[in-house]
């Protein structure tokens, strides 16, 4: 299968739990898609977007776009682009867990050993650099 190198890029920038640059790259391809598959890329931005705030303590932001990432990859399960989406909600949910819990979100920090990954199916056909 062939993927748009933006979204590799992303997801090797994702990966590398760069999420903010992953959050770019994925923007600049969203904006290039026309139709429904616009709303794939949002979620992935949203999710890129929730970790990075997650892990620079914006809480309440990381919350919001925690919910509103699931809004949007919902509709995509199980797999879209080669992407489990399923397994990618359930990875998000599960690090996100403490943070959606209760409303008091102060202290809380991301735990690196449940950060997600994603991994395509198929993988891509050759090896990509940013």
């Amino acid at each position: 299968m062939s993927y748009d190198p933006r979204y590799l890029s992303g997801i090797q920038y994702f990966n590398d739990c760069e999420f903010f640059e992953a959050h770019e790259v994925w923007e600049e391809l969203w904006s290039d898609i026309q139709g429904t598959p616009r709303r794939f890329y949002q979620g992935l931005i949203q999710v890129a977007v929730c970790l990075h705030h997650f892990g620079n303590g914006n809480l309440r932001g990381a919350r919001k776009l925690y919910h509103s990432s699931r809004g949007y990859l919902t509709e995509y399960q199980p797999i879209h682009e080669g992407l489990d989406v399923t397994k990618l909600l359930a990875q998000l949910e599960s690090c996100c867990a403490e943070l959606t819990a209760s409303d008091e979100i102060s202290g809380i920090e991301i735990d690196p050993e449940l950060i997600p990954e994603i991994h395509l199916d198929p993988p891509p056909s050759e090896t990509h650099d940013r």
